[in-house]
């Protein structure tokens, strides 16, 4: 018996049985593009098998040279590729999973002179214009793909993916946004899907029938001139004809300026577009982005809206999350919170992937927490982030940990995090850490401020006592309209309808969403938000946006003279700097704070006073690290001494106090317990 009898049901697909319905998605991680990184990879893809996941799918590979992600990117070209592959399905049969090499040709998203595309229409986000291809290089890439499918075959792989989907090349054909060709390959809906029938009918006869080929379709443009619902429908059921084993779900082109699978997307928010095409096809339809939990897979699955589910991030963050539903341990899960910092983050500035809540991913050779046999106590000071990684990477490697917070709750700063709206799957991670450290026999003293006397018989000390608010100088300082963001997140404080907020980093631009927010808003007003309609009316499913209706008027101001929410994250940023349009927030840079009083906020803008009425300024300028007793333990003239040997470590915001940067305490403490 288990709670998830759909998704741990087996499948199978073509030749191919899968152990359940968990597909890994496609993710490039920067492990894929040298020769000398393919142990790493096999290592990164065979703990996610160990695991239990049914199939994996490995990040895109170029059917050739013209279809690179960047210079010198990850392709499957020739046999001596091929071959050197065989070392990733080893590993991955090894322990029992099936491995798809997704076949991706990057067109006018390729990073470099070289790309190509349906038309010479320049992509947004890259800054090359790409060349049209002639008719006859349209006909030579369709076969180049199909013998990058062949040659996945002889490589040792179970199945291959197609990319069609994302605004890669193949969806550039599909769409009229980028196909203006005249000639057999576009100029109606009809030839412009002929270039993916003609790729997955060529692959197939190369492999035969048994092998399974796996289409990543765009379901959901969402950009303008993209295909009609009945465009995606026709061109399934050719597709289907044309021999494809599995189609699995794609939504958005990278160009989209609508959310898909970042925080603020809410979980399982394109199910039902899935549900719709599955309901027109016979072949098994696979389910994906921003699911995130076995409970929702399961629901998706068992409500008959798709045959797999795939979870890319999910597995980054649990290589184990599998093993732990079948095994009644959903409670021990590392959940994906969505908030791409360390992977897609890292990846789109040609970083290698990892992952913010489990660091270890794709560092699964460098970064090992191996069981040591010393006999040693360990004390933690501090339960963010940064004391939680710790605590629990130290007590994973066999040592004796007590955990000391100060708070009643663990979390630390994560916990006013959480709070924001679409942040709320930040209180898993909590789930997560307070769990294990249920789970692992972690001595966790909860309301208690550890002193240098606490502490004075452990063999190693863990630092991570964090930050508090910076309070800037300013005249009307201790005025009673001036709070700090913790406040405000707690709830301690609940600001009036007109608020000031001092300070644009991260903190302001989330709290100023959450004092904009209606909490009552549903997934249809997100969707109407953010002008996502029914393809089957809007074209690429994308319509007018619906105004959003802030719950107070919200004034953001910095001293920078740059633009607002400039340093937030690369693939998510936009975002939030686009929510923060849509709810009217009135952003000012460039200030010089005056004083608060009781007639409001006064600043100064390029030379000119300005007087702010509101009923509340919220301090949100950045933070100072608190190490009052890292400094004592390691002074020169303190009265305590530690045992003999000991060493003290600082780590998370108490080492840099930078924006609340998790993923680097997350890291830091995960990296100084490996190496206790």
């Amino acid at each position: 018996m288990t709670d998830y009898p759909h998704l741990l049901t087996p499948l199978t697909v073509g030749d191919l049985t899968l152990r359940n319905r968990v597909v890994m998605g496609s993710m490039h991680t920067g492990l894929e593009d040298r020769v000398r990184d393919l142990p790493a990879l096999a290592a990164y893809f065979a703990e996610r098998a160990r695991g239990g996941v049914g199939l994996i799918v490995t990040g895109g590979y170029a059917p050739n040279k013209r279809g690179w992600l960047k210079p010198f990117a990850s392709e499957m070209t020739t046999r001596l590729q091929a071959m050197r592959h065989r070392e990733v399905t080893a590993a991955v049969h090894e322990e029992g999973g099936a491995i798809a090499l997704q076949v991706l040709h990057a067109g006018r998203y390729g990073y470099h002179p070289l790309s190509v595309s349906a038309s010479r229409r320049k992509s947004p986000i890259t800054p090359f214009r790409p060349s049209a291809l002639s008719t006859q290089g349209v006909d030579r890439t369709a076969t180049d793909f199909a013998k990058s499918v062949a040659l996945a075959r002889k490589a040792g792989y179970d199945a291959v993916e197609v990319m069609g989907s994302e605004g890669y090349l193949i969806n550039q054909f599909l769409a009229a946004r980028t196909n203006d060709r005249t000639d057999g390959w576009g100029g109606s809906a009809e030839k412009r899907m002929r270039f993916p029938v003609e790729v997955v009918r060529r692959a197939r006869e190369l492999v035969g029938d048994g092998f399974p080929i796996v289409y990543r379709i765009s379901l959901l443009d969402l950009v303008e001139g993209g295909q009609t619902w009945d465009e995606v429908l026709d061109l399934a059921h050719h597709l289907e004809q044309a021999g494809v084993t599995v189609l699995n779900t794609g939504i958005g082109w990278h160009e989209a300026r609508v959310p898909t699978i970042i925080t603020q997307v809410p979980p399982g928010a394109w199910r039902s577009a899935t549900a719709r095409l599955k309901a027109a096809v016979s072949v098994p339809v696979c389910a994906s982005n921003r699911i995130n939990t076995p409970e929702l897979a399961e629901e998706i699955l068992a409500g008959g809206e798709a045959d797999l589910v795939s979870m890319a991030r999910p597995l980054l963050a649990d290589p184990d999350f599998v093993a732990k539903a079948a095994a009644g341990r959903a409670d021990e899960i590392n959940t994906c919170i969505a908030c791409n910092q360390a992977c897609l983050d890292h990846v789109f500035k040609n970083q290698k992937a990892s992952c913010l809540v489990n660091p270890r991913a794709c560092r699964e050779t460098t970064l090992v927490l191996a069981p040591t046999r010393r006999q040693a106590s360990v004390a933690v000071v501090g339960a963010g982030p940064a004391g939680l990684s710790a605590a629990v990477s130290a007590a994973e490697r066999g040592l004796a940990v007590t955990l000391f917070e100060k708070a009643p709750e663990l979390g630390g700063q994560f916990r006013l995090a959480m709070q924001v709206p679409g942040k709320e799957d930040f209180r898993e991670t909590l789930r997560y850490y307070t769990r294990r450290l249920e789970v692992l026999g972690v001595d966790v003293r909860l309301g208690t401020e550890a002193t240098a006397a606490d502490l004075a018989s452990y063999d190693e000390v863990v630092v991570a006592t964090g930050v508090v608010g910076r309070t800037p100088e300013l005249d009307g300082i201790d005025h009673p309209t001036v709070v700090s963001y913790a406040d405000v997140l707690s709830g301690a404080v609940v600001p009036g309808k007109r608020v000031a907020v001092i300070g644009a980093g991260g903190i302001g631009v989330d709290v100023s969403h959450f004092l904009t927010h209606d909490p009552a808003d549903t997934l249809d007003d997100w969707m109407a938000h953010w002008g996502v309609g029914d393809p089957a009316v809007h074209p690429g499913g994308l319509t007018e946006r619906k105004p959003r209706t802030p719950v107070r008027e919200v004034t953001l101001l910095q001293r920078k003279t740059t633009p607002i929410g400039i340093g937030l994250g690369k693939t998510s940023g936009w975002a939030h700097r686009a929510v923060l349009k849509q709810s009217g927030v009135v952003q000012v840079s460039g200030v010089t704070y005056d004083r608060v009083d009781d007639e409001g906020l006064h600043y100064t803008v390029d030379g000119v006073s300005h007087v702010l009425a509101v009923d509340h300024v919220v301090l949100c300028a950045g933070q100072d690290s608190v190490r009052d007793l890292y400094d004592e333990l390691v002074g020169a003239d303190t009265a305590v001494h530690l045992v003999d040997g000991a060493t003290v470590h600082l780590v998370g915001g108490a080492d840099v106090a930078a924006e609340l940067d998790a993923k680097r305490a997350i890291e830091q403490g995960t990296r100084v317990a490996a190496a206790l």
